[in-house]
């Protein structure tokens, strides 16, 4: 299968050198990932090493590696993003939203503030941001759709309610949503997007991609099988990794 969502530099806390990025093909390898797409946060862009990942992924012909950017959208700073991409040919960019009106809520410190809000206008605000990154023309993926979840806070209102612009976005201009297998080691403990978002996704005919969210090399391809067989009972049939910004579909065998 394939992991579009790996963080070779975690949080900063490695090198973009030949040692460290083989770590990350070797579990791709170990793992028989057919695809895998490194995709830092936009934030480390001054240590990255785009031209050396493409080096070393010559050693491995067997797996597509791909390089992507995990950049995080902010309203009216679409301008920074797009000077980014502009610098290499990204195979895929992944639209994030961590912060809300400058609040970075998915840190472990910000979990009371969840419980403090009205979890509605919570959900409310955050699908609104994912909307305008999806409508921004910037990205080819949406990343970990239902983030705002992150510390178990539900809404009252229908998800699908909440949800339907953002989707409605996706939709409308072909971007890809991945299920990202992370959510199951945080506080809510279930991937992101949950399972009903899933079914409606998949009822909108957007496709899906994979990823791990990985931070570290041993977790690459964590998951993504239980994954597969997820998306194959809703009636998914294939997802999609990507080259120079163009999708290739892979059957769920």
């Amino acid at each position: 299968m394939l992991d579009l969502h790996v963080h070779l530099l975690g949080h900063n806390d490695r090198e973009a050198n030949r040692e460290n990025i083989r770590a990350f093909l070797d579990e791709a390898s170990k793992r028989k990932l057919k695809e895998i797409g490194f995709a830092d946060h936009d934030y480390y862009w001054d240590q990255m090493n785009f031209p050396l990942i493409r080096e070393v992924a010559e050693d491995y012909p067997h797996l597509a590696v791909r390089i992507g950017l995990e950049a995080e959208y902010r309203p009216n700073e679409e301008g920074r993003i797009r000077h980014l991409l502009e610098q290499f040919p990204f195979d895929f960019v992944i639209g994030s939203i961590h912060e809300i009106d400058g609040w970075i809520f998915d840190i472990p410190e910000e979990e009371y503030m969840h419980r403090k809000k009205e979890a509605d206008e919570l959900y409310s605000g955050y699908f609104d941001v994912v909307t305008r990154a999806a409508r921004s023309g910037l990205f080819t993926t949406i990343g970990h759709f239902d983030l705002i979840k992150v510390f178990g806070v539900r809404p009252s209102t229908d998800i699908l309610v909440l949800a339907d612009e953002a989707l409605t976005s996706v939709a409308e201009h072909g971007l890809v949503l991945e299920v990202n297998t992370n959510g199951r080691y945080k506080p809510v403990q279930e991937f992101y997007p949950e399972q009903r978002l899933m079914e409606e996704i998949q009822r909108r005919g957007i496709n899906f991609t994979f990823g791990s969210d990985a931070h570290c090399a041993a977790v690459v391809g964590r998951d993504i099988d239980e994954a597969r067989q997820l998306l194959r009972q809703i009636g998914v049939r294939s997802v999609v990794g990507f080259a120079s910004l163009d999708k290739v579909s892979y059957p769920l065998d």
